[in-house]
């Protein structure tokens, strides 16, 4: 992961400007879920953040175990807080090492991970050593063909930044096959994440992304404020949820 994950102020902004709706995240749990490949699976969440999926794959499947592994530890004091109570575990560890044993998951979810891998073929080497045979991985991530995101109507830039750092669909799926990983399907999967532009733009206010981190603080105020205009002026309108579409790569270890 890159080093702007240990920064406490993101950490905090990134465990609030990410939150969706509750329905939004029992509906990415529950089709994450629909790829398991048995019932009541170990789930292993790699790069879990502050533990959203973590909890919502502890409340909404029915999962035998949930283990996440976060390299920040501003990121995995938060996860452990939105954990606390349920049976979700959370490790320190980095993708390319995970401290954890041969064979001993059914599917792993990496949620907006790939892009900040450094050594992707080593990750991928990595959870076919941790998932049994048949394992699956699942990938949310967006590829570099399909960068469409809201954020980039108010910050151009940013596409050329995702541009650069963001992998292609083709060279993600080649480093899994080396591994040994075959693609079961490649797909979207879209939910509400505010429910009108100006809620989106209040969650905004705090860069909660590390993409934001590429800008100016006078070109993250100018698109919060374009944004905000924008809401003003529909404010007469009938309130239009904002959705968030991702792609999502399903990869079964042989």
């Amino acid at each position: 992961m890159t080093r702007v994950h240990d920064d406490t102020r993101l950490a905090g902004a990134y465990h609030s400007g990410n939150a969706m709706p509750e329905a939004s995240l029992r509906a990415w749990a529950e089709f994450v879920g629909s790829f398991a490949p048995r019932p009541a699976p170990a789930w292993l969440d790699v790069g879990a953040g502050t533990g959203m999926f973590c909890a919502a794959l502890d409340r909404y499947q029915p999962a035998s175990r949930v283990v996440g592994v976060e390299p920040s530890l501003a990121m995995l004091r938060a996860a452990r807080e939105a954990t606390a109570g349920g049976r979700a575990r959370l490790v320190a560890g980095t993708a390319e090492r995970l401290p954890l044993a041969d064979g001993a998951f059914d599917i792993a979810l990496l949620s907006r991970v790939v892009h900040h891998l450094p050594d992707r073929p080593a990750a991928a080497r990595e959870l076919a050593r941790v998932l049994r045979p048949a394992g699956v991985v699942v990938l949310r991530t967006t590829f570099r063909e399909r960068l469409d995101a809201l954020v980039y109507d108010y910050w151009p830039r940013l596409r050329a930044t995702d541009g650069a750092r963001f992998p292609g669909q083709a060279e993600v799926l080649a480093d899994f096959a080396e591994a040994g990983f075959t693609a079961r399907t490649v797909t979207s999967f879209a939910r509400p994440v505010a429910a009108s532009l100006g809620e989106y733009a209040a969650r905004l206010r705090d860069r909660p992304q590390s993409k934001f981190g590429h800008l100016s603080p006078a070109e993250s105020s100018a698109g919060l404020e374009r944004m905000r205009a924008d809401a003003v002026a529909r404010a007469d309108e009938p309130a239009r949820a904002v959705c968030e579409r991702y792609d999502v790569a399903v990869l079964v270890r042989g």
